[in-house]
């Protein structure tokens, strides 16, 4: 849908790409046709680890950070306003100023109140309705380098970005988790999904504990867990929790794991998580997971672990403790 509006957009003449140059898109998803626009002068910039690979594989340039001197840019627009609004300054950084500024989004994304928002601070374009979103265009400038993206000091002392998962406080869930963990948890542990580090801070506060692996698909979330844990016995992985390999076997694996892959719900992803878990984890090892009560885990984890046990619960979540995994290893 989104390059649909591209395509009309350039059709009906709304705007015109440079010629010549780098074109950085911000955001796109790897379901994205980017055929509307030159494939060879496309620079994806995405922080998310599954969809820069799958970008990379469709043999498009990808980065995390766009760099310099781009000829235009394109903005995909997420849901969380914030956000939003550090791409689109980023976006204004990152070309020659004066250049093409693109932004298409859906209504579900906030589109109409940015747009509105927009016109009274840049020399925006008519904007093109179509397909249940909007796109519209404005030379880069200056007007919007009050939206950079900001760290926030969120309770606890933890550091957050706008778009990170939870950004404006420990999420619910990972509390109810932390505080059912046991105070010794001896040897190696991985925290799938590790987001901005609030699990493994109270994984490193546990006795015994000998490393932590923090795996997490956004490169943006695992910059601020660089921060929030400075303690040496932590290792910090930028990848996709369902393909990660431990180094040996982990005695322990801590899990909130996520229900959307993008803006769609997919209970099927946390339930990756839980086979990865039980693939990493040593014939003792032990899972220490956190869900919505609704989520479809518990059989699942009892397909995968000989003993399955509540620990932890309140209305919305439920903590399940998981030993002994017998899936057959590979």
């Amino acid at each position: 849908m989104r390059f649909a509006r591209m395509t009309f957009a350039l059709e009906s003449g709304l705007f015109q790409l440079p010629e010549t140059g780098t074109i950085a898109v911000f955001g796109p998803e790897s379901a994205d046709d980017l055929m509307a626009l030159p494939a060879d002068r496309v620079l994806a910039v995405t922080a998310f680890f599954p969809e820069y690979t799958a970008l990379a594989a469709q043999g498009f340039k990808v980065a995390t950070d766009p760099g310099l001197g781009h000829a235009a840019a394109m903005v995909c627009l997420p849901r969380a306003k914030a956000q939003a609004h550090a791409m689109l300054q980023a976006a204004t950084r990152c070309v020659v100023p004066g250049c093409l500024i693109i932004v298409d989004g859906a209504k579900t994304d906030g589109v109409e109140p940015l747009w509105r928002e927009l016109k009274g601070r840049v020399a925006a374009t008519e904007a093109i309705a179509k397909a249940h979103g909007r796109i519209f265009a404005f030379p880069a400038g200056n007007e919007l380098d009050e939206w950079a993206a900001q760290e926030t000091v969120v309770e606890g002392g933890f550091i957050t970005r706008p778009g990170v998962f939870s950004a404006d406080a420990p999420d619910k869930a990972s509390v109810l988790l932390a505080a059912a963990l046991p105070a010794r948890m001896p040897g190696y542990t991985v925290d799938l999904g590790a987001g901005w580090g609030f699990l493994a801070r109270a994984v490193l506060e546990r006795a015994g504990v000998k490393r932590v692996d923090l795996v997490e698909a956004d490169a943006v979330a695992l910059d601020c867990a660089r921060k929030n844990v400075s303690d040496p016995r932590a290792q910090f992985v930028w990848g996709d929790a369902t393909q990660f390999r431990a180094d040996g076997y982990a005695d322990h694996v801590v899990c909130n794991p996520p229900f959307h892959r993008g803006r769609t719900a997919d209970p099927a992803l946390g339930l990756a998580f839980l086979t990865t878990a039980s693939r990493i984890l040593s014939p003792h090892g032990q899972l220490w997971l956190v869900a919505n009560r609704t989520l479809p885990y518990v059989a699942t984890a009892k397909a995968l672990f000989r003993e399955v046990v509540e620990i932890g619960t309140d209305p919305s979540f439920r903590v399940i403790h998981a030993t002994h995994p017998h899936r057959p290893r590979p």
